[in-house]
C-alpha cells in the first residue's frame, strides 16, 4: 500500500508519510549536489576554524572550496597518525575538530599491524543513524510488505579498548549498537528485528549468534528479509545452524534454554520469548538433519525476500555461497559507509550495477576533521541520479588477501613468509617462490598459502610439524585484525601452506606466457583467484599443513 502525501518522489510512490518526507530529502540532497556539497564544506571549515590542524595551512577562516584545496594537503592515515596518538594520549586541545573526540572508531584498515584509530565527534552518530533512517524509504520501493513481518539480522559487537586518554576505542557498528541511538531506537514496523538487543549486545560470540539464531528459527514464519554486515557473517550463521542445530531443536522443544547462555539479560529475555514447541523442532530436525544444505533459507524461513549483506569488494566470493544457501534470493546492497564516514546509500539496491564509467579513490572531509583525506577505497562512476554520482564500490586499494573485515597486501604478506622462512634455516631450506588465495569454500574462510621449497640437503628433511609451526608463525606476524579475527570472532580459519612441486611456478610461468603474457615483463601473482592457475597449483600439491593453534591476540590498551 502507497500514500498519497502530497510529497511524492521522483524515486517511486511512498509506502507511508514517514517515506515520503526521507525520499523527499533524498531528492533535495542530489538535486542540488554541487550546492549540498560546498554548504557542508562550509559548515566543516567554519566549525574548524580555529583548530590545530587546519591553522597549520594558514587557512585564516576562509571556506571556500579553492583556497581549500590549495592549502590543505591531501593525506593518508600515516600523515596524521602522529597527531591522533597525541589524542589517545590525552592531549584534549582542539587539534582537528573544535567538538571534543568522543571516542576512536577502529577501522579494519591497518598502520602498522594495528587498527587505524579514527578520531570522532558525538554528534556524527546523528548523521549515521540519519543514513540508516533513509535506507527501509527506499527498500519499500522495491520491495512490498516489508512492515508484515521481520528482518533476521546477524549483528554483533566486537571487542574495545581504551586509549591512555580514557577515550574509547572499539568498530564503528559496535559504538553504533551500544548508543541510546540504537538501544532506545523508536518503533518502525518496517524495521524489526527477530533478534533482541541482549543478544546483539552480548560480548560473548556464541552466546549471541545461538540466541540470535534461536530466535530466528522461533520467528522463522515472521522473517521477510535476512541480513548481516558483510557476505561471510551470513555465510558463518549458516554454518553455525548446520553446527548446533540439534541444541537449538531441544530448546525449542522443551522450552529451555541452553546452559551454555548463562548471559543474565539474554536468560532473561528468553524466559519470556522460549515455550515448547515440539512441532517447530521436528520440522527443523527434518530440514537440516540430511545432507542436502541447498536452499536452506528459503526452505526454514519461507518468506524471505532477500538478503541485505554487502557483496562488494572481496566480498563478492561470497556470493555462490549463499546462492546455493538462499536458493538464489536477490543481494541489494543497501549503503555504504566506513568508520571515517558514511558516504550514501543505494536507489537501486535490486540492481547489480554496471561497469561503465572511469575509476576513482575517495577523499573525505568530515565534521570529525578528517581534511581531504584518502580512505582507500577505489570507486567506478556508474550513472547519475539527479546531479549525485552513483557508483559501484571496486576494491580496497593495495588489498591482497580478504576473508571477513581483514585486509593483508603485499608487503605485510611477504614478511609473514619472511618470518615463518627462518624456521626452514636449520634445514637449509628455503622459499622459492609463493603465491596465495582466499579460499571461501571452506566456512570460515581461511589463506592458502602455496609455496613451492628449495632444499640444499635431502637428508635433513622437513617434518609435518616445522611446516605446521610455518603457519603458525606466518599468523602471528598478520596484523591484529586478522588476529582477531581468528582468535575472538571465529570468522578465519587455521592458516593453510600447501606445498607445491618443484617446477611449479615455472609452469605458471609457461602458462602466463601461453595467454599472452610478456616473458621479460612477467611478475608471480601473489594472490591467484583464475580457476586454472588454481587448478594448476593444487595438481602440484605434494603436502598441506595447518595452523596448530591459534594466533596471540587481546584486545589490548592503545598507547
Amino acid at each position: 500500500m502507497t500514500v498519497d502525501s502530497g510529497l511524492s518522489s521522483p524515486l517511486g510512490p511512498p509506502a507511508c508519510e514517514k517515506d515520503a518526507k526521507a525520499l523527499q530529502f533524498i531528492e533535495e540532497m542530489t538535486r542540488n549536489c554541487n550546492t549540498v556539497q560546498e554548504r557542508v564544506l562550509g559548515e566543516i571549515l567554519s566549525q574548524n576554524a580555529e583548530t590545530e590542524y587546519l591553522g597549520r595551512f594558514g587557512l585564516s577562516g576562509v571556506t571556500d572550496r579553492d583556497s581549500y584545496k590549495s592549502k590543505v594537503p591531501v593525506v593518508t592515515y600515516e600523515d596524521l597518525q602522529p597527531d591522533i596518538q597525541r589524542v589517545a594520549n590525552g592531549d584534549r586541545s582542539p587539534i582537528f575538530s573544535s567538538h571534543p573526540i568522543s571516542e576512536f572508531l577502529t577501522s579494519s584498515g591497518t598502520s602498522a599491524g594495528e587498527r587505524k584509530l579514527i578520531p570522532t565527534i558525538h554528534e556524527e552518530l546523528d548523521r549515521r543513524t540519519k543514513l540508516y533512517s533513509l535506507l527501509m524509504p527506499v527498500m519499500n520501493l522495491y520491495v512490498p510488505g516489508l512492515d508484515k513481518g521481520k528482518g533476521l539480522y546477524f549483528l554483533f559487537v566486537k571487542a574495545e579498548t581504551k586509549t591512555p586518554s580514557g577515550l574509547v576505542a572499539r568498530p564503528v557498528l559496535t559504538s553504533y549498537y551500544k548508543s541510546e541511538h540504537f538501544k532506545t531506537r523508536p518503533y518502525d514496523p518496517y524495521n524489526v528485528y527477530t533478534s533482541p538487543n541482549e543478544a546483539i549486545l552480548c560480548a560473548d560470540s556464541f552466546q549471541s549468534m545461538y540466541t540470535q539464531m534461536l530466535c530466528g528459527l522461533l520467528m522463522r514464519e515472521e522473517v521477510l528479509r535476512m541480513g548481516a554486515v558483510f557476505a561471510s557473517g551470513l555465510v558463518r550463521s549458516i554454518k553455525f545452524l548446520q553446527l548446533n542445530w540439534r541444541q537449538l531443536v531441544d530448546d525449542i522443544a522443551v522450552g529451555t534454554l541452553n546452559p551454555r547462555i548463562t548471559d543474565a539479560g539474554i536468560k532473561e529475555c528468553m524466559g519470556k520469548i522460549l515455550k515448547p514447541n515440539p512441532e517447530l523442532a521436528e520440522f527443523i530436525t527434518k530440514e537440516c538433519e540430511g545432507d542436502n544444505w541447498e536452499g536452506i533459507i528459503t526452505r526454514i524461513w519461507p518468506n524471505t525476500k532477500y538478503l541485505d549483506v554487502i557483496v562488494t569488494g572481496a566480498m563478492a566470493q561470497y556470493i555462490p555461497t549463499l546462492d546455493y544457501f538462499s536458493g538464489g534470493l536477490p543481494l541489494p546492497c543497501t549503503m555504504y559507509a566506513s568508520s571515517e564516514c558514511y558516504f550514501g546509500l543505494n536507489l537501486n539496491p535490486m540492481s547489480k550495477p554496471s561497469d561503465l564509467g572511469k575509476e576513482y579513490e575517495l577523499v573525505i572531509s568530515t565534521y570529525s576533521g578528517l581534511c581531504r583525506y584518502r580512505v582507500g577505497d577505489i570507486l567506478r562512476v556508474t550513472g547519475f541520479h539527479n546531479s549525485a554520482p552513483q557508483f559501484k564500490f571496486i576494491r580496497r586499494k593495495n588489498v591482497l588477501l580478504s576473508i571477513d573485515s581483514d585486509k593483508t597486501d603485499e608487503a605485510e604478506l611477504q614478511k609473514a613468509i619472511d618470518n615463518a622462512s627462518v624456521l626452514l634455516t636449520e634445514f637449509n631450506t628455503s622459499v622459492v617462490e609463493y603465491t596465495s588465495y582466499g579460499d571461501t569454500k571452506t566456512i570460515p574462510g581461511h589463506y592458502v598459502i602455496y609455496w613451492e621449497l628449495m632444499s640444499k640437503d635431502p637428508g635433513n628433511s622437513l617434518s609435518h610439524d616445522v611446516l605446521d609451526r610455518c603457519c603458525l608463525s606466518m599468523e602471528e606476524s598478520l596484523n591484529s585484525v586478522y588476529r582477531q579475527g581468528r582468535v575472538a570472532d571465529n570468522s578465519i580459519g587455521p592458516l593453510e601452506i600447501r606445498v607445491v612441486k618443484n617446477g611449479t611456478f615455472e609452469e605458471l610461468m609457461d602458462y602466463a606466457i601461453s595467454r599472452g603474457a610478456s616473458i621479460n615483463q612477467y611478475k608471480v601473482p601473489r594472490c591467484v583467484s583464475f580457476s586454472p592457475i588454481m587448478e594448476l597449483l593444487d595438481s602440484r600439491v605434494v603436502s598441506a599443513h595447518f595452523s596448530p593453534s591459534a594466533p596471540q591476540w587481546t584486545p589490548e590498551r592503545r598507547g
